[in-house]
């Protein structure tokens, strides 16, 4: 009875960046190597499987339903190998070594700044690849290898994941400097008018958190317009066009500076969105996820106590 024959990892790292690419000199260039190679690399697969994953025309490449039943197979593969080799180097020494993380967009510019720092410090060896997207993305890239954790806001549909909280991170409604008076130190849910409530744009989870701290659904239907990120949604309050809601982590970093908005603590049930590392379960590496989250927590205590 022959063999049965074992893919090489990197004709899976070949077939899955095709996937991915669409492409054949992207994916090549995304391989670092020639497209010559890549697609030898690819042919030999299929030579030996016995079996067509892609057909090839001059226009498009278009994956078999089986090739992309294997491409799928084979991310997992590639990505249980990956975590072998980072679970033996963090057995030597934990945190060191490249790790990919996604952070999404509400988040990034407004926590990194404030630890990175802190945490190259304590972790000289430890070499970070960002990533950030919005939290439906940045869970996908996660379940397919692309990152192996993600700072995430929760609750979220992420999949099946594991997490570590970080911290809570309180809403805040801003509104214009002239409607100061018109409010106190707490802004209740009732007193939002929904045609003036300016929201982000579906696909950040901000946007849900916010309508579910002020438990109106009516809002969601109601809302004026939509903007692509916390900047731009200040600059809007800031010329007048309505109010907006911003967390806590955004107002510490000065996004209100040099403008005229002003901002009061919303006064909600739940007024909070919870920031977490989060990785997918089962993970080799939880001991050193957790060991990460630990030195995220503590670069932003420490950052917070000195403001």
């Amino acid at each position: 009875m022959p063999a049965t024959y074992l893919p090489t990892l990197k004709q899976l790292q070949y077939l899955i960046a095709l996937r991915d690419h669409g492409h054949f000199g992207r994916a090549a260039d995304a391989c670092f190597v020639t497209q010559s190679t890549l697609s030898a690399g690819l042919r030999e697969l299929e030579s030996h499987l016995g079996v067509m994953l892609v057909e090839r025309t001059r226009r498009v490449v278009r994956f078999t339903p089986l090739g992309l039943s294997i491409a799928e197979k084979g991310q997992r593969v590639l990505r249980e190998a990956e975590e072998l080799s980072a679970m033996a180097k963090a057995a030597h020494k934990p945190l060191s070594g490249d790790l990919r993380m996604g952070v999404i967009p509400t988040i990034a510019p407004f926590l990194l700044p404030r630890v990175l720092g802190k945490l190259r410090g304590e972790w000289p060896d430890l070499k970070l690849f960002l990533r950030e997207e919005p939290s439906g993305a940045a869970c996908e890239s996660l379940h397919r290898g692309h990152v192996d954790c993600v700072i995430l806001a929760l609750p979220y549909a992420c999949g099946d994941i594991e997490h570590d909280d970080l911290f809570d991170d309180r809403l805040y409604v801003a509104f214009p400097a002239a409607q100061a008076e018109q409010i106190g130190d707490l802004v209740s849910p009732d007193a939002i008018e929904p045609y003036r409530l300016l929201l982000l744009e579906d696909g950040h989870c901000l946007k849900d958190h916010a309508l579910a701290a002020c438990n109106r659904p009516e809002l969601r239907a109601e809302a004026g317009m939509m903007g692509t990120s916390l900047h731009t949604l200040v600059q809007m309050v800031d010329n007048g066009l309505g109010v907006t809601m911003l967390p806590k982590m955004a107002l510490d970093a000065g996004i209100l500076d040099h403008t005229s908005v002003v901002a009061r603590p919303l006064a909600a049930e739940h007024p909070s969105r919870r920031i977490a590392l989060v990785w997918r379960s089962g993970s080799p590496r939880e001991k050193e996820f957790r060991l990460l989250g630990k030195a995220l927590r503590k670069a932003s205590a420490d950052h917070t106590e000195k403001k």
